[in-house]
């Protein structure tokens, strides 16, 4: 009789989350996230992490008491970590924990059940919220006139009590009635009331606040403060004004529309957030294949056989379309062998890249089918042995390049690849928050995203700024009636984003230089039309 085998359990491990930025993950534990099979997650549950860094089909626990407002309590959450663990057999279950997993979370406990039960686990530290949070605010928690740090969480009344000293730097977490209660017991124990303290909320987030008041003025600022917060009492807040490193980003606080697809929105937003901007993704197209894919299948196998001299792909999308028809066929990158590969912009060329394609020809000026015809070599009967080009497209492209081609003597094959159509409306706040104002900026990345946006959702306010990635776009939005503010020096989407906060730049210096005090433009109410780019 053939032993039957043993199974083995499920593999823990405990990962911290960070306090807020999930670019604070470490590589550790972005690893253990992509190959995690189940997330058990407490409040906050972080979704952006799950979004980011967890596979699609990852199943999320939830440990908190059903309403997502309370924990349960660390006994009932070391039970539900142990059955999650049972009922994933050698699989990898991940523990999420805000901050660090060690640091005021109950991980002892957890893991001591874990161990009890005879499941192996892993810890991957995280970044705490007592030494992240006024990092981000601009206040070391040590100088060389401070060099001890008491962290107090809780109702820790000896710890509080006993960092009294002025050469203490006191972090204080907890909710706000505990916080009032640190920062009073503070004072009762001879702190001294001048000395400055700083209160931040939504640490390491865009949208991050920070007050800084003394500590005999603190107790109503920390009795209205929103959880998450961290109160730092020292010296060293004072340093604050000329610290300050990530609420003076020149985008911070800005809240950007980005009319894309979520697919294509990843290098957008996160560029928008080192510049410490809030973004949200509003698609106004959905990508779709072609209604015949019969036309794509004859020239796919065109490619193979030897029909072309050129590939020609002017979109990521172009690039994802032919790829998912190779995978169909049972290709792959070496059927593009012997062929020449163009690519309209770097955005396209990294996309090849990412299949294994390096481009034979990127535009070195202008990104788009205008700037890929200055380059493109005309066709030579004496050089090139073939006379024509496959050009993978959507079924709304211009005819510049086909035109331009066929002017330069290539034969054409104008291929719909995909279909682009226009996605559903919004649902009614964001229209409302368009149209109302309360975006800062929105950021235009081709005509049909201003075409469609004015279609769904209506046009923007008069006083949010309008920025877009090339003449095209900026053209569409015109005739649209919007005033473009910004044009990016190349189109990509780093380069509109980067032309975006040097905009902001400017505006922060014009209202210096007038003495007027900035607001960002989504706190002006004052016009109501927008005037038309001269």
């Amino acid at each position: 009789m053939t032993p039957r085998k043993a199974t083995a359990p499920a593999h823990v491990v405990f990962i911290g989350a960070g306090p807020g930025d999930p670019d604070l993950l470490t590589v550790a534990a972005t690893r253990h996230l992509a190959e995690a099979d189940a997330v058990v997650v407490d409040r906050p549950r972080r979704d952006d992490v799950l979004a980011r860094w967890a596979k699609d089909d990852v199943e999320v626990v939830d440990a908190t008491d059903g309403d997502h407002d309370a924990q349960l309590t660390v006994a009932a959450r070391a039970k539900l970590l142990v059955k999650t663990a049972k009922t994933h057999p050698e699989g990898v279950v991940v523990r999420l924990m805000d901050g660090d997993p060690a640091v005021f979370n109950g991980m002892a406990e957890e893991a001591l059940a874990l161990a009890k039960a005879g499941i192996p686990f892993d810890v991957v530290p995280g970044v705490t919220s007592a030494s992240a949070v006024p990092t981000y605010a601009g206040v070391p928690l040590t100088t060389a006139s401070t060099a001890a740090v008491q962290v107090v969480a809780g109702d820790d009344v000896a710890g509080v009590e006993g960092a009294a000293s002025k050469d203490v730097t006191v972090v204080l977490l907890g909710d706000a009635a505990t916080l009032t209660a640190g920062v009073e017991r503070l004072l009762a124990a001879g702190r001294p009331g001048s000395t400055p303290v700083a209160v931040t909320e939504r640490g390491t987030t865009t949208s991050q606040s920070t007050r800084t008041t003394t500590l005999e003025d603190a107790s109503p600022v920390v009795a209205e403060t929103e959880v998450p917060a961290v109160v730092v009492v020292g010296q060293s807040v004072d340093l604050r004004e000329k610290l300050s490193w990530f609420e003076t980003k020149p985008l911070f606080g800005w809240r950007v529309l980005v009319p894309r697809t979520k697919q294509q929105s990843g290098t957008m937003t996160t560029r928008l957030a080192a510049h410490g901007a809030t973004s949200e993704v509003v698609p106004t197209i959905s990508v779709e294949p072609p209604r015949t894919p019969q036309q794509m299948e004859r020239a796919v196998k065109g490619l193979v056989t030897g029909r072309y001299e050129w590939v020609g792909f002017t979109s990521v999308n172009a690039v994802r379309a032919v790829r998912e028809r190779f995978e169909e066929l049972g290709l792959d990158a070496r059927a593009f062998s012997g062929l020449k590969i163009a690519a309209v912009g770097g955005v396209t060329a990294q996309a090849l890249a990412e299949w294994g394609l390096v481009p034979d020809l990127v535009p070195s000026g202008e990104q788009s089918a205008r700037g890929l015809l200055e380059e493109w070599p005309p066709y030579d009967s004496m050089l090139d042995p073939i006379d024509r080009v496959f050009l993978p497209r959507a079924d709304i492209a211009t005819d510049t390049l086909v035109a331009g081609l066929q002017e330069m003597g290539w034969e054409v094959d104008d291929v719909t690849a995909y279909r682009t159509v226009r996605a559903a409306p919004p649902p009614a706040p964001v229209r409302d928050a368009i149209k109302g104002g309360a975006f800062d900026a929105v950021v235009f990345t081709s005509s049909s995203t201003v075409r469609n946006l004015v279609g769904i959702a209506g046009k923007p306010h008069a006083n949010t700024v309008v920025a877009c990635i090339g003449p095209a776009t900026a053209k569409t939005a015109e005739e649209h009636g919007l005033r473009v503010d910004v044009l990016a020096p190349e189109a990509s989407a780093v380069s509109v984003v980067d032309a975006l906060a040097d905009h902001a730049r400017g505006l922060v210096l014009e209202a210096a230089a007038s003495g007027e005090e900035w607001t960002r433009p989504s706190l002006r109410r004052k016009s109501t039309t927008r005037r038309r780019a001269r």
